[in-house]
């Protein structure tokens, strides 16, 4: 199942971020091909300010595990973490049509 976790940083916590940011690449590289895009989205100065990840994890309970380990989750980064199954619907790289 796809999900979309889409958070925003606490206001000021660019040094968090920059202070995680090689750990939190590394964990969503381990995930392998579960990680279907990640990456930061950007303010009105093109700073970070927050994250996109669509994952791919048996349920919410799995990804709910997947994600207690984020080193930015671990660092208290996010203000907002918002979370929903999601369906590719243009250009998927898989079928998913169900």
């Amino acid at each position: 199942m796809l999900f979309l976790i889409h958070t925003w940083d606490r206001p000021g916590a660019l040094d968090v971020r920059l202070a995680n940011r090689n750990d939190h690449i590394a964990w969503l590289n381990s995930a392998g091909d579960a990680v279907k895009a990640a990456g930061p989205w950007l303010d009105e100065a093109g700073d970070m300010a927050g994250s996109l990840i669509i994952a791919d994890m048996a349920d919410r309970a799995a990804l709910d595990a997947w994600l207690a380990e984020d080193p930015y989750g671990r660092a208290g980064l996010f203000e907002r973490v918002e979370i929903a199954p999601w369906r590719w619907l243009v250009n998927p790289p898989f079928d998913n049509a169900a």
